[in-house]
């Protein structure tokens, strides 16, 4: 079997495999993978895309039927044992929790902010391979949203938004599910916000199975419940949180300005924190991406070029300018999955009357390539802040 950066099935080398079978890969291009344009057939040839996998952007809440969410990634990218699970993220995040921000992470070279940061947090970037890979970088960023529960107490709703690694979308669908699934206890789907957003006739509305194979909202999800419980367990209060998750299509800079002011209300309430749902470059052949250092650079190690490269991005995001960072992702064409949500989300932080303060907290590859026989997929958490919200 091919080494991964992630247990088989891979996120990071756009792998899909059927939820009881880690040896029935199913490859598929990354520059199409990583678009969103393309589906994999269970003989790993390409087909053509068919949007019909979700309601039409004029759905009401009434034309689909709701379900639960299975974790169908559970046994695979993670233990679906809750005992193991529980084990395996508790060490994580006491390892994060402890190292305060990481050794390993640096401030992007151009950010001039180097203050302790304030404020209540209410978004993070997290990535979403499988926890053996990515798990300890997502710990840095789910210890904000302990954080924000335990100091807003007008927190209510954590929204998902994540990418489509498998389907065609051209725009943003929710999922249809009332309950999501996890080996550590169920989360409760706001409807109510789902609602409020089909009213807008905007969204679109997932069909079970594309909702249930997307993992990079699967990876969050276990997360969102350990860090619900151990508040709870902390404080003895029965924190009533829903979550919402969004996927966000292959959308063009403009769509993702327009949905970024769409939801700017919504994210920017006192009662939702957001979770973004990415991984930074994939680096490698089989990505189809191996760019490297040029001569004038004082870079050595194609590990330090990627790290470089995610760098002069995480930057922009912490300086929130998403049209830089659109220009930025035409001229590198850096491998960021997530791009796109990220992107929604720094257009809504734009049209938000509060005023935030994004720091990338950790980062870290799965392996340091030095050759262009090896590969990599990098790593990064972020918190956004905002000032004390009132009462």
């Amino acid at each position: 079997l091919l080494k991964t950066a992630c247990p088989l099935p891979s996120v990071d080398n756009c792998k899909l495999t059927t939820e009881h079978d880690n040896t029935n890969t199913q490859h598929m291009n990354f520059r199409n993978c990583r678009d969103g344009i393309m589906k994999t057939s269970s003989s790993g040839h390409q087909e053509s895309s068919d949007a019909s996998f979700m309601e039409t952007e004029s759905s009401d809440a009434d034309t689909f039927s709701s379900y639960a969410r299975r974790a169908h990634h559970a046994g695979s990218w993670y233990s679906s044992d809750a005992d193991d699970l529980d084990d395996m993220l508790s060490k994580f995040l006491a390892d994060a929790d402890d190292d305060d921000g990481g050794d390993d992470v640096d401030v992007p070279s151009n950010t001039e902010n180097t203050s302790a940061p304030g404020g209540i947090p209410n978004a993070c970037i997290s990535p979403h391979a499988g926890f053996r890979y990515s798990g300890p970088t997502a710990a840095y960023s789910y210890l904000a949203l302990k954080e924000a529960i335990l100091k807003n107490s007008s927190l209510r709703t954590i929204v998902v938004l994540h990418p489509s690694h498998h389907a065609y979308l051209d725009g943003c669908a929710m999922s249809g599910a009332s309950r999501i699934e996890t080996p550590l206890g169920n989360l409760k789907v706001d409807v109510n916000l789902r609602e409020q957003l089909l009213s807008t006739n905007k969204f679109g509305i997932m069909e079970r199975m594309i909702d249930e194979e997307e993992h990079s909202g699967e990876m969050q999800y276990p997360y969102i419940a350990k860090i619900i419980n151990d508040a709870r367990t902390e404080t003895g209060e029965q924190y009533s949180l829903r979550v919402l998750p969004i996927m966000v299509g292959s959308t063009k800079t403009s769509r993702e300005e327009a949905f970024g002011r769409l939801l700017s209300p919504y994210l920017s309430d006192v009662g939702v924190f957001t979770v973004v749902s990415s991984d930074f470059c994939h680096w490698g052949r089989q990505f189809s991406y191996t760019p490297q250092p040029s001569k004038t650079e004082n870079i050595l190690q194609i590990h330090e070029y990627i790290e470089h490269l995610d760098k002069k991005g995480m930057n922009l995001i912490e300086m929130q300018r998403p049209g830089a960072f659109a220009d930025y992702l035409r001229k590198y064409s850096n491998t960021i999955c997530g791009r796109h949500p990220i992107s929604v989300w720094l257009y809504s932080l734009r049209e938000s009357a509060l005023t935030h303060e994004v720091r990338f907290v950790n980062y870290a590859q799965s392996e340091k390539a030095r050759t262009t026989r090896d590969h990599s997929v990098s790593y990064a958490g972020a918190v956004s802040r905002v000032a004390l919200f009132n009462g």
